[in-house]
């Protein structure tokens, strides 16, 4: 059984490839999780454009792209995703946060690829597309024997989280929420309990946090309490703050990992096998 989760992009708010961001990396979020026989893909940050590279080596495929929600920082990679314009390609687009809303996901995701934002439109795209909105909580089917969880995640403009179980192992992605200080948010608990991976968005320190309260995101200590309180295994610190460069990051590295052994940093180009 293969389960591996891939990082391709690590960063929130904007790509920051820099001189001083390259060990952890500048591209926003995407991740790649093999499992099984099937290829999912989280978010379609800047990282996406690097994966899609990797894609066209094999040919042709099936990939579903799972998106937390549609934050520029999430999505600004999707036009330059190659597999999408190919044929040979099978590609079904889910999103959680737009369906209560009265949106769709094929309607954001042309609307950023519409003139004069773009100068090449969705319908340039020959692969076979299918967008599925659904409602975060629900439990979706993506085939290949996996079961996906969902969690609404308290974030602007609404967003969701995932969790993935396959043969007996299971990773999470829980990105762009903001917690409240002295509480734990149960639907994230309810999602992550016993899991073996947990990405959690780790934007701000606790420093940080007070002056970006109402920004929709958390830290790595209140990550790292609710994975403990799930009986999770381990925590990726993930989203990282564009302003927190190499330097930083080993600071904040290595405070983690003496508070918890479960705890890692995110990098991009990082393999996690479960």
């Amino acid at each position: 059984m293969t389960f591996m989760v891939k990082f391709w992009g690590v960063r929130g708010s904007i790509a920051c490839p820099t001189a001083d961001h390259i060990r952890y990396g500048g591209n926003t979020t995407c991740i790649a999780m093999h499992v099984g026989d099937r290829c999912l893909v989280f978010d379609a940050g800047t990282g996406i454009r690097d994966l899609g590279r990797e894609y066209l080596k094999g040919g042709s495929g099936d990939i579903s792209l799972l998106l937390t929600h549609t934050h520029w920082d999430h999505i600004n990679g999707f036009p330059f995703f190659t597999p999408a314009y190919s044929d040979k390609y099978n590609l079904t687009i889910w999103a959680g946060h737009l369906k209560d809303a009265g949106h769709s996901i094929r309607e954001i995701l042309s609307s950023q690829m519409n003139n004069p934002m773009f100068p090449v439109p969705l319908e340039a795209m020959r692969a076979n597309l299918t967008f599925n909105d659904f409602s975060a909580g629900e439990t979706i089917d993506v085939g290949g024997g996996m079961t996906i969880r969902t969690a609404a995640l308290n974030h602007p403009n609404g967003a969701t989280g995932y969790r993935v179980d396959h043969e007996g192992k299971s990773a999470c992605l829980i990105t762009d929420t903001e917690h409240v200080p002295g509480e734990m948010d149960q639907n994230i608990l309810n999602l992550i309990e016993g899991a073996d991976l947990v990405i959690y968005d780790s934007t701000y320190t606790e420093d940080e946090f007070p002056s970006k309260v109402g920004w929709g995101h958390s830290t790595w200590n209140e990550g790292m309490k609710l994975c403990q309180a799930a009986g999770v295994k381990r925590m990726a610190i993930f989203h990282h703050d564009p302003e927190h460069n190499d330097a930083f990051m080993d600071k904040l590295e290595d405070e983690a990992v003496k508070a918890w052994s479960g705890n890692f940093v995110a990098r991009e180009g990082m393999d996690v096998r479960l």
